[in-house]
């Protein structure tokens, strides 16, 4: 072979090699997460409080510099590049085949950076097992217990909250991690939380979607028509998921002690009326569920009744169950077996947390 054919065959296989490396790497993620399904607790102490912790300080320490969402500018874009791409394609500016393999591409690099700085700790053992928690047996009696305890707290620290508390909230919210922290198994300060505001809030309103964390930059965001009486439980939740909580039952427990332990009034009404409602969900199938209901304070159901209307008010049914479809099966795929049943599942942990701290 001369030395002109030497060169055209390198620079195919140098062609080769830059347009499979983003899916060798993606296959390579892809079996590393079998192996991880399988070595839950060396992925707790290589990756969720080995690596991530650093991952964390790092990433929020550039996303805090700014104050909107990179996450949501980062996905427009990325957006817009597909769109662009299949306009080439149709002016005939770029081959199909050629749009084929970037968006390919594009996509494999996607998948495997998810997973790089946060997706593994889909993997890590569950709360009770990092912490230790011995599982209680099924009770009613515990449940009825816990449920009339709520239902007095939640009556006792009726609060109205405005939005001209957010700020403090976040501050109390991030102290209470801070107290909290050895006793939820949380490495903290795991870097920055600064909170957002969602640039498509009505879009994602529509999707029934009220908070997210956005991995790629380690961002928290909230919705701007989130209600006040939700805003420091459902930050103290999508804080939870930047301290590498992925699990939305563990998320929702969290948010839960955080809130009713933070010796803030608002918080703590914001905490117990949350669990209220995944509790009443629980308890509708009880025969006296409207006993507990007379039980709750007229201003307490003032609120339950409004954000019952409200939220719904916002949304757009079509697209709240497509979300909650996609959402089921992103859940399922990443080791959370009942998929969006999985918020709920906070009553059982509730119930274990309870249980192990003797406080019911």
């Amino acid at each position: 072979m001369d030395i002109f054919g030497k060169y055209r065959w390198s620079g195919i296989v140098r062609k080769i090699i830059l347009s499979s490396w983003p899916f060798f790497l993606a296959v390579l993620v892809f079996l590393s997460t079998k192996f991880a399904i399988r070595n839950s607790g060396l992925v707790e102490h290589y990756f969720s409080t080995g690596i991530y912790p650093f991952i964390a300080k790092l990433f929020s320490s550039f996303s805090k510099l700014y104050p909107f969402s990179l996450w949501d500018i980062f996905w427009v874009l990325i957006i817009w590049l597909v769109i662009s791409g299949l306009f080439l394609v149709v002016f005939r500016k770029m081959k199909f085949g050629r749009y084929l393999l970037r968006t390919a591409q594009l996509l494999a690099l996607l998948y495997s950076i998810f997973y790089m700085v946060w997706g593994y700790n889909y993997f890590r053992p569950k709360i009770e097992k990092r912490i230790g928690w011995e599982n209680p047996k099924t009770d009613e009696m515990i449940f009825r217990s816990i449920l009339d305890s709520i239902i007095i707290r939640t009556n006792y620290n009726y609060i109205p909250i405005s939005s001209a508390d957010y700020s403090t909230i976040d501050m109390l919210v991030e102290e209470s991690y801070r107290k909290n922290s050895p006793e939820l198994g949380i490495n903290y300060p795991n870097g920055t939380r600064r909170p957002k505001i969602m640039l498509l809030s009505s879009i994602y309103s529509k999707l029934g979607v009220s908070g997210y964390f956005g991995p790629f930059f380690n961002e928290i965001h909230l919705n701007y028509y989130l209600l006040p009486m939700d805003y420091p439980y459902v930050l103290a939740h999508e804080k939870g998921h930047q301290f590498g909580i992925t699990s939305e039952a563990e998320a929702n427990l969290v948010a839960y002690i955080i809130c009713v332990k933070s010796g803030d009034q608002r918080l703590e009404y914001s905490g117990y009326l949350s669990l209220l409602v995944y509790f009443l969900r629980d308890a509708t199938q009880m025969k006296d569920y409207r006993d507990y209901l007379n039980k709750i304070d007229t201003r307490v159901l003032r609120d339950l009744r409004f954000r019952q209307k409200y939220y719904p008010g916002l949304q757009s049914k079509i697209l709240s169950k497509m979300q909650s479809t996609v959402n089921d099966s992103y859940l399922k795929a990443n080791n959370i077996d009942k998929g969006v049943k999985n918020y709920n599942q906070v009553v059982s942990l509730v119930i274990t947390w309870y249980y192990n701290s003797k406080i019911y």
